[in-house]
């Protein structure tokens, strides 16, 4: 089972030490890893995905999923911008989850209106005002800002951006993560 992104790695981590005690020894066994294929790529890439930024030009940004940090896998495109650069929904859906967290700083977990997939934004400065948990946005609508909150460094300010596949049960922190790059940044 893969988590997406850091915070989900915190999330879990947490709740696996909270429940310890209450849990029963015979656990059910974990749901199957959901398995990315070339139909949910091209499913993706059919949704014509807002770059997270508007105000920087998707072709000006490294590909940084493959990219080691601390130990493990990035799994997430890095995307520099300055610090209050409007941040927005690349996909409609809910706003499923807003956490803070010590590496992500503000986060934002949203999930597609088909629930098959999770976009996740971390280091943001500030949430759009009056954005909250179980929130319609619409693609394009700003959520956030850029910023350098959680483990980014102060000045480095940039967003840490992921989009996994869920599992079946759709649970906010547990999916499969894809490669976000070529899904928003167009073709050379």
């Amino acid at each position: 089972m893969r988590l997406g992104g850091f915070g989900g790695l915190v999330l879990a981590a947490v709740a696996a030490t909270s429940t310890a005690a209450i849990t029963p020894a015979a656990s059910p066994a974990p749901a199957p890893t959901p398995v990315v294929s070339d139909v949910d790529r091209q499913e993706l890439r059919e949704r014509a995905l807002v770059f997270p930024v508007p105000q920087i030009s998707p072709d000006t940004v490294r590909d940084t999923y493959h990219d080691r940090r601390a130990g493990h896998a990035h799994e997430a495109l890095d995307i520099s911008a300055p610090r209050g650069a409007p941040v927005v929904a690349v996909d409609s859906g809910v706003v499923t989850k807003l956490f803070r967290s010590v590496p992500g700083g503000l986060t934002i977990y949203l999930v597609d209106e088909r629930r098959r997939y999770a976009y996740y934004y971390a280091h943001l400065d500030a949430y759009a005002a009056e954005l909250a948990e179980g929130q319609r946005v619409a693609r394009g609508q700003v959520i956030g800002y850029v910023g350098s909150t959680g483990n980014a460094a102060p000045d480095a300010p940039h967003l840490h951006f992921a989009i996994f596949k869920l599992e079946p049960e759709a649970r906010w922190w547990h999916g499969t993560p894809l490669d976000p790059h070529p899904l928003l940044v167009p073709s050379r």
